[in-house]
């Protein structure tokens, strides 16, 4: 059962070091590896930094948005893409009605298509900006298009989806560094001023030593897909229903969970080294997507601290969108129900009744916070590169959900060297090709099948 911890009324008014460091945003950089130093370079000589956006769905058009806000400087959109027109034109209406002065992109610079991210990005400069927003599948494909023109990077969660693709992923992290391009990942949660506070008072020992974790993300019926409808392209429709198919998503596990299990391991200090895991498929119906109905999953971290996250999209159950953390001396909120804003809070007693500290209210969105830091990043060539971190991330993820799919206990060493790669050739797709995964007579898909499938998550059907 979640823990309903008591409403404060009143705010703490402890002045710290801890507090100015947070509300200033000092712990707000990416990686602490630098490239070869080279001057800041960004397009034109107006100081403006250009944007293209590749994937344009609700979470592409949001972030493009926050591009547009950030207040440090000049920037404009110049490109579209996806392999659904409608999707473009709709992301191109809405962005064109709030950010107008901002987004410049007529016709011909609006582009559909499996080859439309090269003819996006080929309209930028180096030193201008991408985003990466299509399904998690293509980010490899698309990243590594990005180095070789020598573009800043902002890609959406997760980063990868199986070992093989983490394993390309950290690869390329280590090539955009050796050309000092800054790279920011969608896990927005890291920006929050006020986690990053909590942060420091948890290192600082407010709570004593972490003993325990837990996070709890509980909705209703979520990422179904209905059998494909006749004449319709059987790749273009598992892109649409991404969230339910492994392959392009790691399926609600990892598009859903991530930023929970990340924000924990980040509180901790650590990655977990194990996770055993269980789950069910119950009340699916005729949905043909390869996701369970409610998942638990036990991470242990290398000291033994045990992180209980546990996942269920029932409807009619009771939901929650919580993370917490217990230590010796008490416990935090870090997640209060949803992912922002956090309203984190530390307690001298297990209850969480009662309250130290809670940050202060109404608090910055770290969804433009994450745009802030990397475009102040970029004008001020400091180094930045969250790609390491968010292919970690996407990993330690996808352990939890093999471990659910296979009922193994799985370690992070056995995810990161998986030989089973979902869709190997993503990089050759055409709106012609056929899907990574094939369905069988009944238009219905493989879905995990634990104790039975030991070493991967499923089978394809033959």
């Amino acid at each position: 059962m979640e823990q309903q911890p008591h409403a404060p009324t009143s705010e703490s008014s402890q002045p710290s070091r801890r507090a100015f460091l947070g509300w200033t945003g000092r712990f707000a950089t990416g990686s602490a590896l630098m490239g070869a130093a080279m001057p800041r370079a960004h397009a034109g000589e107006n100081n403006t930094i250009k944007v293209a956006l590749v994937g344009c769905g609700g979470r592409g058009t949001g972030a493009a948005a926050n591009a547009l806000m950030v207040p440090s400087g000049p920037i404009k959109l110049v490109a579209l893409v996806d392999v659904f027109p409608t999707r473009v034109e709709r992301s191109y209406k809405n962005l064109k009605k709030r950010r107008s002065r901002q987004v410049d992109v007529p016709k011909e610079r609006q582009f559909v298509g499996f080859d439309g991210y090269r003819k996006a990005m080929d309209c930028l400069d180096p030193g201008d900006v991408v985003i990466l927003a299509t399904p998690p599948a293509f980010r490899w494909v698309h990243f590594k298009y990005a180095i070789e023109k020598g573009l800043n990077v902002f890609m959406e969660k997760p980063v990868t989806v199986d070992g093989p693709t983490t394993r390309r992923m950290i690869q390329l992290g280590k090539e955009a560094d050796k050309k000092n391009l800054k790279v920011g990942v969608g896990l927005m949660v890291r920006h929050c001023r006020g986690r990053q506070e909590l942060l420091e008072r948890v290192r600082d020992g407010e709570i004593g030593e972490i003993i325990a974790m837990r996070g709890y993300r509980m909705s209703n019926r979520s990422a179904t897909a209905p059998r494909r409808p006749a004449g319709v392209s059987e790749l273009l429709y598992q892109i649409a229903e991404f969230h339910s198919f492994l392959w392009a998503s790691g399926g609600l596990f990892s598009d859903y969970y991530i930023h929970q299990i990340d924000e924990c391991s980040w509180i901790k200090g650590a990655w977990p080294v194990e996770a055993h895991a269980l789950g069910g498929r119950h009340f699916r119906g005729d949905s043909v997507d390869q996701n369970l109905d409610s998942y638990a999953v036990e991470y242990t971290f290398p000291d033994g601290t045990k992180l209980f996250y546990n996942g269920r999209h029932m409807t009619g159950c009771k939901s929650g969108f919580s993370t917490y953390a217990h230590g010796t001396k008490g416990a935090c909120i870090i997640s209060t129900s949803g992912h922002a804003p956090g309203k984190v809070r530390t307690f001298s007693d297990q209850n969480m009744k009662n309250l130290i500290w809670r940050v202060r209210q109404p608090e910055p969105s770290p969804y433009q916070l994450e745009w802030n830091d990397l475009i102040d990043a970029i004008r001020e060539n400091k180094p930045y590169n969250e790609v390491e971190r968010g292919a970690i991330a996407s990993m330690v993820t996808s352990m939890g959900r093999m471990a659910a799919h296979t009922g193994q206990v799985i370690t992070y060493d056995q995810m990161l060297n998986c030989e089973h790669e979902f869709a190997p050739g993503l990089e050759m797709l055409t709106m012609e090709s056929p899907a990574p995964l094939k369905s069988n007579a009944d238009r219905a898909y493989p879905v995990p099948q634990p104790g039975i499938l030991k070493d991967r998550e499923y089978k394809e059907f033959t």
